[in-house]
């Protein structure tokens, strides 16, 4: 998957002032994580179930 084509928006838990960027695209197999200044890179992806089980472990 050329991961140029997702749908990348800025995740709510980045900071305001713009520096602290990531980038999340989800797809029905997996949500791929990135960082925003950087996206040359290859953006990692988890499953569903790990994301959800990531976001919820952070938002505690």
């Amino acid at each position: 998957m050329n991961t140029s084509e997702l749908g990348w928006f800025k995740s709510s838990y980045s900071s305001a002032q713009g520096d602290d960027c990531v980038e999340v695209a989800v797809t029905e197999q997996a949500v791929h994580v990135r960082d925003s200044k950087d996206v040359v890179r290859r953006p990692f992806a988890v499953g569903r179930e790990g994301w959800a089980h990531f976001v919820g472990f952070a938002a505690s």
